[in-house]
């Protein structure tokens, strides 16, 4: 269920929690050395920078100085490209490499003003970078940025074009989302425990060794690979909500390489995984009462208080609403379409009429005005809601997932160990996130679950961060982010040894593109390398 999905960075014009899923298809250009030239501060081929090989074990050489043969794809103006990683980096074996997806926006402005290279990544764990730079970054990013950088974008191994993970087939991923999330009975745990046993097992039939080599760390040494090829001297970083996390692991990898960073709605690396899910559970329920608060100063508004949300949820899970399709609106569904929405401010209004008719069937309440509910489904209260809860699950309209729903978990499984491992110790946990989130905590707890059942052990193991000697670093927080929630930020900016956190006070997960403060801090940074006072709050 819901944790630090994608960013809603440049939201005012991205809505980039809407990612879609797109190919990069076209015949080849010239390669790397076409008319729009080096950019300043960008050495060109790599074969052209030895010294900067110089660190580079023998048996990555090759792979750093690869050469890179970008191709149109996509919509007008992008590039596409594929480089081959290693799978495993302590172990390289070159049949068993894995193809990195990239794409990029050349920079539109003077040659000689050109800063270079700036890589991106939306969040997830997961989520497609190629997808948000071709969908929304490389027409949505502030005018100023992409006249001075190459937009660049690859998708970590095991999401998007670059090798994803493989799990349930479409058919199985319908019937895995109508699971009770929020078991009330030994049958309905016995139900939720097999779900996600058959979950994992798929990832393990179908992925194979795979799911060994994505974790953070592994994508990010693919990051520095793909700066050597790119020819820069130091990486130049965008990241939201999980990508800070992998900004933050490069720099803490390769400070000496480590650029111009920007953090955007910041991840703890030091939190457990506990007590990471019992943080995001408030922060979502958090983000539900600001909701309430708003709706309900709007006539058409259809609930008085949060307790019409427990209400219609206590309902759907007694009896699921029709959608007009086979597929009913579960309590479990409603849930997930209720988070997606919280994401952003934006979509606030979208589920307030999307809960109207849901709430006027569930609750039997024949006063409410269903007006312009955009319930174009005649009889079928539940359609609007699922058609958010399909936006967060990247369902499209044919019903195929996006991977994003199979490497969410398996990054995220494989980065840090479970604390809850069986139904017992869930139970036991119950009460905290109840505490915590009278509404989330429950299927945030039995969601934690999954990881528990993963057929691969964590790698990883929550630690601080430091990168001693990288360069400045921005970390932006907002302080009332439902998906990462503000004391990640402070935490984080406070572990990076040359880290500022610039703070954002609203709503919504992640900042850039929603504030003009916000922006012009980050574009100076990015563009000049200035940072803002210490404790600076916008707007």
């Amino acid at each position: 269920m819901p944790a630090a999905r994608t960013s809603r960075a440049a939201t005012a014009v991205l809505t980039a929690a809407a990612l879609l899923l797109t190919g990069c298809t076209g015949a080849p250009d010239a390669g790397p050395d076409d008319s729009l030239g080096a950019p300043a501060g960008h050495t060109g081929d790599i074969g052209e920078t030895p010294d900067a090989l110089e660190d580079v074990p023998e048996d990555l050489l090759p792979y750093y100085e690869q050469e890179i043969t970008w191709r149109d794809c996509g919509a007008s103006g992008y590039q596409c490209a594929t480089l081959n990683a290693p799978l495993n980096y302590e172990a390289v074996d070159p049949a068993e490499d894995v193809q990195l997806a990239l794409s990029r926006a050349r920079a539109v402005g003077p040659a000689e003003e050109r800063l270079g290279s700036l890589l991106l990544n939306p969040g997830g764990p997961g989520s497609s970078a190629v997808d948000f730079l071709q969908n929304h970054a490389g027409t949505g990013f502030p005018a100023e940025i992409r006249a001075r950088y190459d937009l660049v974008a690859v998708d970590p191994r095991g999401t998007g074009g670059s090798e994803p993970v493989e799990c349930l087939d479409d058919a199985a991923m319908d019937a895995f989302t109508l699971v009770d999330r929020t078991p009330d009975d030994d049958a309905e745990i016995d139900a939720l425990t097999a779900a996600f046993v058959d979950f994992a097992e798929s990832c393990r039939e179908r992925s194979g060794r795979l799911l060994e080599h994505i974790s953070t760390t592994e994508a990010a040494r693919d990051l520095d690979l793909v700066r050597a090829v790119l020819g820069e001297e130091s990486l130049n970083y965008y990241g939201a909500s999980y990508g800070t996390h992998l900004g933050a692991v490069y720099a803490d990898l390769f400070p000496d390489r480590s650029g111009r960073l920007v953090l955007d709605a910041g991840m703890e690396p030091r939190l457990d995984t506990l007590t990471t899910d019992l943080m995001q559970a408030a922060g979502f329920e958090a983000a539900l009462h600001e909701f309430v608060v708003e709706c309900v100063g709007y006539e058409d508004c259809p609930i008085l208080s949060i307790d019409d949300i427990a209400d219609l949820l206590d309902a759907l899970d007694a009896e699921p609403l029709p959608t007009g399709e086979s597929r009913p609106l579960t309590e479990s569904l409603a849930t997930t379409a209720i988070a997606r929405a919280l994401y952003s401010e934006t979509a606030w209004p979208r589920l307030r009429e999307a809960l109207a008719p849901a709430v006027a069937v569930a609750l039997d309440i024949e006063e409410i005005d269903l007006g312009d509910s955009g319930d174009d489904s005649g009889d079928a209260p539940g359609a609007p809601l699922l058609r958010l809860a399909d936006e967060y699950h990247r369902r499209d309209a044919v019903g195929a997932y996006g991977t994003v729903n199979f490497a969410f978990p398996a990054i995220g499984c494989l980065d840090r160990p479970a604390d809850l491992t069986t139904p017992e110790d869930v139970l036991g946990a119950l009460d905290e996130f109840e505490e915590m989130a009278p509404i989330f905590g429950r299927e945030f707890a039995w969601a934690s679950l999954l990881c528990g059942m993963w057929p691969v052990d964590a790698t990883g193991e929550p630690g601080p961060i430091r990168a001693a000697g990288a360069d400045p670093i921005l970390v932006v927080g907002t302080t009332r982010d439902p998906a990462t929630p503000y004391a990640w930020s402070e935490g984080l900016a406070e572990q990076l040894e040359s880290a500022v956190l610039l703070t954002l006070d609203g709503d919504g997960h992640g900042a850039y593109g929603t504030d003009e403060c916000v922006d012009a801090a980050v574009n100076a940074h990015l563009l000049d390398g200035v940072q803002p006072e210490p404790g600076t709050t916008c707007p």
